[in-house]
């Protein structure tokens, strides 16, 4: 399934559902619940909050060693919590400065 994350402020934004509830988890919201919103007055903490996972997981890649089996094909490289939450702090972002909140659906 998929999860697809709306504002007013910007076009809309779909995830895999596995990657979705992982954000949501880190915005604080309960990833188990099929629909919310984020409210234009928790969008700071929201930001900040995925800032800081962002932050831990380019802290993470950079402290891994260099491996000598790296893959031979851009399919085989795993997309990183970095490259799939940029996106959606964008979209938060916006939102704050619109001053729209974010709804999201599965």
């Amino acid at each position: 399934m998929l999860v697809t994350f709306k504002s007013a402020a910007s076009g809309d934004l779909i995830m895999f559902e596995k990657n979705g509830k992982e954000i949501l988890a880190l915005l604080g919201k309960d990833p188990e619940e099929a629909r919310g919103i984020v409210t234009v007055d928790q969008l700071p903490a929201a930001i900040a909050a995925l800032r800081s996972a962002i932050a831990v997981d380019k802290a993470r890649q950079a402290s891994q060693p260099a491996d000598e089996n790296e893959p031979e094909s851009e399919v085989d490289r795993k997309v990183s919590l970095f490259q799939r939450a940029v996106p959606l702090l964008e979209m938060l972002e916006r939102s704050l400065q619109g001053r729209e909140p974010v709804t999201w659906g599965v």
